[in-house]
């Protein structure tokens, strides 16, 4: 069948354009590829994938385009669910003959209410996806594929049995030619990131088992299955020679870093083929690595600090101390190894106190950019079921992640702690992170290397200012 991947266009308009589909704003605004949907395009000839958001599309131009299909594959997610539906409908309305799946992490967890949502979904893949898809468009009749939900010509909704995850990663293509064929690469902005970027994916899986990440405990596992270290260079080597204009890669396995000896291996590829690159990484790293890393083009670490708290890192299961991260964030320093560190306010455990020592804590290790969210109870989740268990959700079992403005709510409440007070203490968090005369004068050094960088933190500095504006209304 003629098949369409898609990321549906926001009707709110305010949907962040992110490959996991994030809830909301941006402090600043920014795009990851599509990867989820880049993949299994990759094994479905003649397909295409179209980022309704990344191009700036209105839900009219992607509607005259998805129609032109005879299969429409969406990624959605818990947030923008009940738009992506409501975009199903108009597209169902427009070409009735048009099918109409979807794939993600939200109707991987709830494939039945899914369905049962709304009539224009004609199913949903669970697990992961790839071959799924691949199978759908060949046209394999529903009840023989694996790992599928669907609505049968009588209306009822079936469940077909669990599709086993992939053991050899190198059977899937590689999903830079995609990217190539499909996106407009410069509409790809990150702000740590240097621009343009391109993101990959070495590995499906992460081995910690922090009780509020989505991916591994919806989709991915906890088993980290990776492409062979061959393979992983060789599409590197794609990129650089079929992709001149990119000046940065990203691996963005949950845990790049998760067995060091292949993680050093595939930086000394790397650095053979003098490419610039980043990677998730878990804040244990031993100095002996990143210095490998460090030698062999590593720029930038991206890394989920969380808390400055023992207990909550305990109590989320992070598999983390913060002497450790302390530790790590010197040897970084050391080396030159720029970090972008994330924190979430509202992980269980969390207090006024705990929250004033998260600050004081990223503002010591001071990595260069942070990002501060807001504690998502995805369904999936252990967080979600602790949510549950405990009453901290607002209402039964109601998740409200976003306000009308698009901009983030807490969903989680406390006793103690109320989401009223962690919502505005996130506001707090950045002020007293970058309003400080040495972040500032360290950001304006930055903005003197050159003149794009000046254009680009002016640009940046705009868009957050206009956040915590945001915010704070």
């Amino acid at each position: 069948m003629k098949t369409l991947f898609l990321q549906a266009p926001s009707y709110d308009g305010f949907d962040g354009g992110a490959g996991s589909r994030y809830q909301a704003k941006r402090e600043v605004r920014s795009f990851w590829y599509p990867t989820w949907l880049a993949q299994p395009a990759s094994l479905v000839p003649d397909s295409r994938v179209l980022d309704a958001t990344a191009d700036g599309l209105s839900v009219e131009a992607a509607l005259d385009i998805a129609t032109q299909y005879e299969l429409v594959i969406i990624h959605t997610s818990t947030p923008s669910f009940p738009t992506d539906a409501l975009f199903a409908e108009d597209l169902k309305k427009r070409k009735p003959s048009l099918l109409i799946g979807m794939v993600g992490a939200k109707v991987a967890v709830d494939p039945h209410n899914s369905l049962t949502a709304t009539p224009a979904i004609d199913f949903v893949c669970r697990e992961e996806f790839d071959f799924t898809c691949k199978e759908i468009a060949e046209g394999k009749p529903f009840a023989q594929i694996l790992g599928l939900s669907y609505r049968a010509p009588d209306g009822s909704i079936e469940h077909n049995e669990a599709r086993p995850i992939l053991e050899n990663m190198d059977e899937l293509p590689f999903v830079a030619p995609i990217y190539k064929r499909d996106l407009t690469i410069k509409n790809y902005f990150n702000g740590y990131l240097k621009h343009p970027y391109v993101s990959l994916y070495t590995g499906r899986g992460c081995r910690s088992k922090c009780t509020f990440c989505l991916w591994p405990q919806t989709v991915g596992g906890h088993r980290y299955r990776v492409r062979s270290v061959e393979n992983v260079l060789e599409e590197v080597k794609w990129i650089r020679d079929n992709m001149p204009e990119v000046k940065e890669i990203m691996f963005d396995d949950d845990t790049f870093t998760d067995f060091k000896p292949r993680a050093e291996e595939i930086a000394r590829g790397m650095g053979k083929l003098g490419v610039t690159w980043s990677c998730n990484a878990k804040a244990n790293v031993p100095y002996s690595t990143l210095k490998i890393m460090k030698e062999n083009g590593l720029r930038l670490l991206l890394v989920g600090y969380e808390s400055g708290d023992d207990q909550i890192l305990l109590n989320v299961k992070k598999g983390l101390r913060t002497d450790i991260a302390r530790r790590f964030a010197q040897d970084c320093r050391t080396l030159g190894i720029k970090v972008h560190g994330t924190f979430i306010l509202g992980l269980p455990g969390e207090t006024q106190e705990t929250i004033q020592k998260t600050i004081e804590y990223a503002k010591e290790i001071n990595p260069l950019t942070i990002q501060v969210s807001l504690a998502a109870p995805y369904p999936g989740t252990r967080l979600y079921n602790q949510a549950v268990e405990n009453g901290w959700l607002a209402e039964n079992k109601v998740i409200n992640l976003v306000s009308k403005e698009g901009v983030q709510l807490a969903a989680i409440g406390y006793p103690h702690l109320s989401r009223d007070e962690m919502y505005h203490q996130l506001e707090n968090f950045y002020k007293r992170f970058y309003f400080r005369p040495s972040k500032i004068w360290e950001i304006l050094r930055e903005m003197l290397t050159s003149w794009d960088m000046m254009k680009r933190r002016l640009r940046e500095g705009v868009e957050f200012f206009r956040f915590l504006r945001a915010h704070e209304a």
